[in-house]
């Protein structure tokens, strides 16, 4: 994990929710969620299903509008401000926004293109090599792995050097060769200073990534703190000797890893 730096009074959170609140129709999803991300530091919001964690992002990365409450990235209204806002962010959702008929590097460029970088084909050349894609940048994406695309698929959404990235749900669907590559990925974007907001069913990879974990409940946040601090939440661990066996896991990742 890294060091999370603090907010300061010159600069503000990355991320800042005060009393945010959206209903569709008779159903309240979000009832007045509090959320504050330090610039640089990796954030997990965990809940269940249904529980507003996707909401939220929508919210904060200006595709829906709240009902009530005040968001702001970098200092900026999501709501009087989301030209400002989109300038700071991007999203990589649950499925991959990769082009299966274009090259990696062509997906690359077309983003480039959308965000008017300077020089498109350098951008790409340079996220390519950073995600360790080079070798496959003229292969058709069709032809990735699930590794390499979720890579391509974070590697697009970090032109144009977003400060924050919301990763929702990042790892759905992958295996787990494949899920170790995105946290390693993740792990080396917090180091350069990205600020990164994940939602994840997986505990284990809220526990292997983040500075601070909230947990949402009920439309808001019931919880929050850093990995230590939840864990003091409940009785001291008892001391027991217990046969260790390997987890399904490690059996699959060891074979694997002695056959390549």
């Amino acid at each position: 994990m890294t060091t999370e730096p603090r907010a300061t009074p010159t600069h503000p959170p990355a991320i800042e929710v005060v009393g945010l609140l959206k209903s569709f129709g008779d159903h309240e999803v979000l009832r007045g969620l509090d959320l504050t991300v330090a610039p640089g530091s990796v954030h997990a919001l965990l809940g269940s299903n249904g529980a507003g964690k996707t909401t939220a992002i929508r919210i904060l990365s200006t595709l829906l509008r709240p009902d009530g409450g005040r968001a702001a990235i970098d200092g900026h209204d999501v709501a009087t401000e989301p030209a400002r806002v989109r300038e700071a962010i991007s999203l990589t959702g649950q499925f991959t926004a990769v082009d299966d008929v274009l090259t990696g590097h062509e997906n690359l460029v077309l983003v480039g293109q959308l965000r008017h970088i300077a020089d498109p084909a350098a951008t790409a050349d340079t996220m390519l090599a950073r995600f360790g894609l080079t070798e496959a940048g003229d292969r058709r994406a069709a032809t990735y792995s699930g590794g390499m695309r979720r890579r391509l698929d974070i590697a697009m959404s970090l032109v144009g050097d977003p400060s924050v990235l919301f990763l929702d749900e990042p790892t759905t669907g992958l295996d787990p060769e494949a899920r170790i590559e995105v946290w390693r990925t993740v792990r080396e974007l917090a180091a350069q200073g990205t600020t990164i907001l994940l939602t994840t069913q997986h505990l284990e990879e809220a526990e292997q990534l983040a500075d601070r974990i909230s947990i949402l409940h009920g439309g808001r946040i019931i919880v929050e703190g850093t990995l230590e601090e939840l864990k003091a939440l409940l009785p001291p661990a008892r001391v027991e000797y217990v046969e260790k066996r390997p987890s399904l896991e490690e059996i699959f990742l060891s074979v694997v890893g002695s056959a390549s």
